[in-house]
């Protein structure tokens, strides 16, 4: 099958969340079983200098964006079977960063008609385009709308995985015009028009054969007022053709086994240089060496979203139980400098790095026991699978990615990967937290049974490629 994904960012080029890693591994996972796959994406001159120098310039042509008639490049890069094609504009991408300029809507009509109209100048004519959030969810539009003339493209099936809700592409109705060259007929009948803006995901969702996003629990959530942000009634009305696919992770990155990032190594047959990593990660903290001592994990943006202000609001009960904990995150200053003024407070207890560091979390995926994902909301979450496969457990928020990745500790069967709360409050949290410490404490023997069963559950894209597969496949049944 030919398979064109469509995204906004892409590791290893650049990413700022899941929806980079996804783009990153999901193309390979789907090329490793001799399917043909490219990846189209905004060229940045951020991009590593080696990837750079191996690209080749294809072609350039011109895209009109409404009155403005705009240069395009496209230049190609072939990377472990997977075909990279990068869109180049030095005025919409350029030396910037990915996100939140005042013009974001202008650069992502523009990337999408790009993508559209260049289609057939490839040497790669795709039976499905994987379009991912607001950023490219106007392709599916533009295939049925703009552009269902051309006959290359009339059997072009489309999928949308919505990787995050919250961010929809809410623009001035003008834009249609102005910027994709259409009518106002489809915002004036209410197709694209939610409130008083033109809403890019929404579009997405009409238009699109299908749409999936990146859990299962998260495709039911997102239909209901709490977590559909507005969108709920869209994404009830097409349920049938929603789901949801588990991301995954890339074992050849994350393999406590072989991790660059870390000093020592262990498997899951022989966890003696887990241990060795835990010592190490506390003294590079300053806190007390202590084996026994549970040793709690924290690697996050530091947002309300993540739970965070829930976190803050119970620090000194958390703290009071014989524990210690390590956070690495950035995020809302008011979030960060409330983990500082804990972290003065319990100086033996609590430490927080506000910073970015590779490095530092892969040492606390490794070296700790437990690992802190209280999350109000996740529709995957990668740092719970990451943390699993490194043999520590997860205490997480029952929502989303979360509740359909951890299987919380059974007091009845000793069995689990985790352990969960189902009600966001801090009655929920707590239950949670002390159930963990305590069992840390009180009787390792299932502890080291439950990171075993951790270590082993199988989150490798092998498995979801061969899912998404199944649902191109769908497209043309």
């Amino acid at each position: 099958m030919k398979i064109l994904f469509a995204t906004a960012e892409c590791a290893p080029f650049f990413k700022t969340g899941g929806l980079g890693d996804v783009a990153g591994a999901l193309p390979q996972a789907l090329a490793a079983e001799d399917h043909e796959v490219a990846v189209i994406l905004p060229y940045l001159t951020k991009i590593p200098s080696e990837f750079q120098a191996a690209m080749e310039d294809l072609f350039y042509d011109f895209i009109q964006v409404g009155w403005r008639r705009q240069y395009v490049g496209i230049k190609k890069l072939v990377r472990q079977g997977v075909t990279y094609y990068f869109v180049d504009n030095e005025d919409y991408f350029g030396q910037r960063e990915l996100y939140g300029y005042y013009d974001d809507g202008e650069r992502w009509a523009f990337f999408c008609q790009a993508v559209v109209q260049l289609l057939e100048r490839f040497d790669f004519l795709p039976e499905v385009i994987h379009v991912n959030d607001f950023h490219t969810a106007m392709i599916p539009f533009l295939l049925k709308e703009k552009w269902h003339w051309v006959q290359a493209y009339q059997k072009i099936k489309t999928l949308l995985t919505i990787h995050n809700i919250e961010f929809q592409g809410a623009m001035d109705p003008q834009v249609l015009p102005e910027l994709f060259g259409v009518g106002m007929e489809r915002y004036t009948d209410g197709t694209l028009r939610m409130g008083d803006a033109v809403n890019f995901l929404k579009a997405g969702i009409l238009y699109a054969d299908a749409v999936n996003t990146v859990s299962p629990t998260y495709a039911e959530e997102i239909q209901t007022p709490a977590f559909g942000w507005g969108l709920d009634g869209v994404l009830r009305s097409v349920s049938g053709k929603l789901s949801g696919i588990l991301n995954g992770i890339d074992y050849q990155v994350y393999n406590p086994a072989a991790d660059p990032y870390l000093t020592d190594h262990f498997s899951v047959d022989d966890l003696t240089g887990k241990a060795r990593l835990k010592a190490q990660l506390q003294k590079s903290f300053g806190l007390p060496q202590d084996a026994q001592v549970p040793l709690i994990g924290i690697v996050s943006r530091l947002t309300e979203q993540k739970g965070f202000r829930l976190m803050l609001s119970m620090m000194d009960e958390l703290l009071s139980a014989d524990v210690q904990v390590v956070l690495l995150g950035t995020g809302m200053p008011e979030i960060e400098n409330g983990f500082r003024y804990y972290e003065g407070r319990y100086p033996s207890k609590f430490k927080a790095d506000i910073a970015f560091n590779l490095r530092r979390a892969q040492e606390i995926y490794a070296g700790c026991d437990l690992f802190l994902m209280p999350s109000a909301f996740e529709p995957c979450g990668l740092s719970q699978m990451i943390a699993m496969h490194y043999g520590t457990l997860p205490i997480v928020h029952e929502v989303g990615g979360l509740k359909d990745t951890v299987e919380p500790y059974s007091p009845i069967t000793k069995r689990g990967t985790g352990f969960s709360f189902k009600d966001f409050n801090p009655e929920g949290l707590r239950y949670a937290y002390q159930q963990a410490v305590n069992l840390c404490w009180q009787d390792h023997e299932t502890i080291l049974k439950m990171q075993k069963q951790a270590m082993t559950t199988d989150f490798s894209w092998e498995k979801k490629a061969t899912e998404y597969l199944t649902l191109y496949q769908s497209l043309f049944a």
